[in-house]
């Protein structure tokens, strides 16, 4: 028998945990540098197309799918999917929505491991003195695992089991540990978010200096809702738009359902999954877009942002430009910085080992503590790699198959349930069953044909990219371990590089590149070609092979000695998820025999 199912202490609870679990880091670090690679204002206007046309509709059919199946006793996908259609194959579709969660939390919770260290380093003054280049260093010095900012060894693991200790521990008191994480959590955001963002709106050109007389945080408000209008016209931009919606509102993962599932029968999903999805736009579209692009743009110039735009920026530059406002109020910057950014965390992580506890509870009686401690041993060991080989790619193999791939094709597969299998009639009256507004009669006709249309194409569109991801296309050094090194594609319009500097573990290649760079009086990107350098390093026997002066083009030769590549350690990485994919399978495979020993089984 499966133990007693949870439920929600109350609606507010219910929508700040939901909006918890939308309102991650990406509000703060990925929506505001896709928005400036993509044009500007002109991303606002497919993003918030893609909102309603896939993210509110998205919402609406997790929702009602999680509340469906939770009317079953189901509380994670694999069940819940296998309730609304006939066939076995439903129930591993439903996989995702626990893989996901799993995978992404192992390399999620060690991001937010470094808003608890910077936090500690805000406070003890670590910044104090340090140019924006030290502040940089000291990020790559914190990911090195074998150097230490604090003099503790494996500092950065250290905090990453701290930081899966505090989240497994929080999963053990169940939903109603969530939901007081939730109620403290999202108020401290906003507010957080609120005061830095009133920082960025009110600094105008106080931030200008020798070095960069033309800042102005303007320039960076202007240009985040100033549309160039032809970047509407590039797909990319449009694919990019519809990423930032599934990896903002944490749709295609499975949380949403499973959070949903622990709502009453008759219970509201339609105002509610509206409140939670406004509430996360919100937070992104203003508090997100008012504290790094401004900030950065009013202490070094829109143009350096518009070159340096990354998810790095967090921790590379802003403890450099809290330091511009003097000893004290650094301290409390930093503070509510990162402060904020582990808020919006913890309260997703939390989300994602909701989905395993909540099947495990319902297939093997397990309890919250023995699910939660689980769930926090798995993602440690799913999670270890990522931390230890961060410079040799697994984190960005995690994020890529885990964080992207996997969110799309299970919202796509749902959403093919929901509107054609399950059928939208039945869909459309379980949205409005109990619901507190009247649900436009325009999404119906949306999710069935709209939103899979539009993930469908998504989907299509993302194949290149998966081959050469799947294939290591990125790369020219595709052996393991090798005898030579070569190098690399100079990421631009470059065919050849020529060499600048060099000695027997250094080479430092010249190439021509492009840039953008914001023409404030036409209002407008304009593209200038300038001078770009990329620098390899080697270590023990490994020595340079070219002359100072010697063209080299991508594939050539640089240098020899005893080489472990990085796809060695990326090809562990796919190696590790497809093992997690398999043994959840076999998971659920135990779970479905039980049920049949049981008669609890769907034909």
């Amino acid at each position: 028998m499966a133990a007693k199912a949870e439920s929600w202490g109350s609606r507010v609870g219910l929508i700040l945990a939901m909006a918890g679990n939308a309102v991650g880091l990406g509000n703060f670090l990925r929506f505001p540098v896709q928005a400036v690679q993509n044009g500007g204002g002109a991303f606002i206007i497919p993003y918030l197309v893609c909102f309603v046309v896939m993210g509110i509709p998205l919402l609406f059919i997790e929702w009602s799918t999680g509340r469906f199946g939770g009317r079953f006793g189901n509380h994670s996908t694999p069940y819940i999917l296998d309730t609304m259609a006939k066939g076995r194959i439903w129930k591993y579709i439903g996989v995702f929505g626990i893989f996901t969660n799993i995978a992404v939390a192992s390399y999620y919770c060690y991001i937010e491991s470094w808003t608890m260290s910077y936090v500690y380093h805000s406070v003890s003054g670590t910044f104090n003195g340090m140019n924006q280049s030290d502040v940089a260093g000291f990020f790559d010095t914190y990911t090195t695992i074998a150097k230490s900012t604090t003099g503790i060894p494996f500092e950065a693991v250290i905090f990453y089991i701290i930081c899966l200790l505090l989240n497994t521990y929080i999963l053990s008191k169940g939903l109603g540990g969530i939901e007081k994480v939730a109620k403290i959590g999202m108020p401290l955001l906003i507010l957080f978010g609120v005061v830095l963002a009133i920082k960025g709106l009110t600094l105008g050109t106080d931030g200008a200096s020798a070095l960069f007389p033309n800042a102005n945080a303007w320039d960076g408000l202007n240009f985040l809702w100033t549309p160039q209008f032809d970047s509407l016209w590039n797909p990319k931009v449009w694919l990019a738009a519809a990423g930032q919606i599934f990896f903002t509102l944490s749709v295609g993962m499975g949380t949403v359902h499973c959070y949903a599932a622990y709502i009453k029968s008759k219970d509201d999903i339609a105002l509610n999954a509206v409140s939670a999805g406004f509430m996360n736009e919100f937070v992104e579209v203003v508090l997100g877009s008012s504290i790094v692009i401004p900030i950065a743009a009013g202490y070094l110039g829109l143009d350096w942002v518009l070159q340096n735009a990354g998810f790095g920026m967090a921790f590379q530059t802003m403890p450099y430009l809290f330091q511009q406002w003097g000893d004290v109020l650094a301290i409390f910057a930093g503070i509510f910085w990162f402060g904020l950014l582990f808020f919006a965390g913890i309260t997703s992580s939390l989300a994602m080992g909701t989905p395993w506890i909540g099947f495990m509870r319902d297939e093997f009686g397990w309890k919250n503590k023995k699910g939660a401690w689980s769930f926090g041993l798995i993602a440690l060991i799913m999670g270890l790699p990522t931390v230890i080989f961060f410079k040799e790619g697994v984190f960005d193999e995690y994020d890529y198959w885990a964080g992207t791939v996997s969110l799309v094709v299970f919202a796509f597969l749902e959403t093919v349930l929901f509107a054609w299998i399950f059928g939208i009639k039945r869909g459309w009256e379980e949205i409005n069953l109990g619901a507190d507004i009247k649900v436009p009669v325009i999404f119906k006709y949306i999710i069935l044909v709209v939103t899979p249309g539009l993930l469908g194409w998504v989907l299509i569109a993302s194949i290149p990219d998966i081959v050469n991801k799947a294939t290591d296309a990125d790369t020219n050094n595709k052996e393991w371990f090798a005898d030579a090194y070569y190098a690399e594609s100079y990421g631009s319009t470059a065919e050849f590089g020529v060499v600048d500097s060099v000695a027997p573990n250094f080479v430092k290649i010249a190439f021509d590149n492009e840039r953008k760079v914001f023409n404030k009086a036409q209002s407008s990107l304009t593209t200038v070609k300038y001078t770009d350098f990329k620098t390899y390093s080697f270590k023990g026997d490994q020595h340079t092979v070219v002359n100072k002066g010697d063209v080299v083009k991508p594939k050539d030769k640089i240098a020899e000695g005893k080489f472990t590549n990085n796809v060695m350690y990326k090809t562990l990485g796919r190696l590790l998820l497809i093992t997690l994919f398999i043994f959840i399978c076999v998971v659920v495979y135990r779970a479905y025999l039980k049920r049949v020993k049981e008669g609890r089984a769907t034909v």
